[in-house]
């Protein structure tokens, strides 16, 4: 599925690596991902999320929180992918809760799929727990797919250029976006700053995609003190979160929080 990071030649698998013509290899690791970000495209050290936000993530999402958001990207995947698929592509897929899901769609139109995630311990999470899923480390902005070799395109919340994006799609490929409504963790965020700024409603736009289908999801959540603070953890807004929000978060016996999404399919322009 991959091509190199560094010359963009097609990659070949082997037993335990990746290697291109050129003669550029990338081990596998013993879990079976492969690290496709060479140290020269990375940011810092080690980019992504750290082991602690992985486990919070984990701990909420196998808790049953967003299944109702993970069931309904998979729904609109199985009405969106061809029938006859061969590559699906998580971009930013952390530890795989969503990433599995997809696969299964994917699976029934004969697709592998793929999870990519610039965390490196993300992946390794990833992979431990879902073998039937390529994951491999790189950078979103640099995808290591070939041109028009991606038949769906998951990105929730996850950054991508959308010159990637109409690069590695096929002509009436899709991608599904998922991205913050305005009330999205209202009651979150009221505990962190002293005025809430909903978020911002600006249109997306995908160059050289046609937006097909959106949905506004919202729900509500009824949290413990675990799910409570396992949620703030995962959150950009948690740097922010003064000691007594932890500590009364932790504290909670229910802690009720709304959600808000937009999904969106944007098909490729042929």
């Amino acid at each position: 599925m991959f091509t190199c990071p560094l010359c963009h030649a097609s990659l070949s698998e082997k037993p335990k690596s990746y290697a291109c013509p050129q003669g550029h290899q990338f081990d596998k690791a013993k879990e079976g991902y492969v690290n496709l970000l060479p140290v020269q495209f990375k940011h810092s050290k080690q980019p992504g999320d750290n082991a602690e936000m992985m486990q919070a993530r984990r701990a909420f999402l196998e808790a049953g929180h967003y299944q109702t958001l993970r069931q309904r990207v998979a729904d609109l995947l199985e009405k969106f992918l061809p029938e006859q698929a061969s590559a699906v592509v998580d971009i930013g897929c952390g530890e795989g809760y969503y990433t599995a899901a997809f696969a299964e769609v994917a699976l029934a139109r004969g697709a592998k799929t793929c999870g990519l995630d610039v965390s490196k311990i993300a992946i390794r999470y990833a992979a431990k727990r879902y073998p039937d899923v390529t994951f491999c480390v790189a950078s979103s902005h640099r995808l290591p797919f070939a041109d028009a070799s991606l038949d769906a395109v998951i990105r929730i919340y996850a950054p991508c250029k959308a010159e990637e994006l109409a690069r590695a799609v096929k002509p009436g490929g899709c991608v599904i976006t998922v991205v913050p409504g305005p009330r999205h963790l209202m009651q979150l965020k009221g505990l962190i700053y002293d005025e809430i700024q909903l978020h911002a409603t600006e249109r997306e736009a995908l160059a050289g995609f046609t937006l097909t289908e959106e949905i506004q999801l919202a729900y509500g959540m009824t949290l413990n003190a675990e799910h409570a603070v396992a949620l703030l953890q995962m959150t950009p807004f948690a740097w922010r979160a003064r000691p007594e929000v932890w500590v009364a978060l932790s504290a909670v016996e229910a802690f009720d929080c709304e959600t808000d999404f937009y999904i969106r399919v944007w098909q490729r322009d042929s």
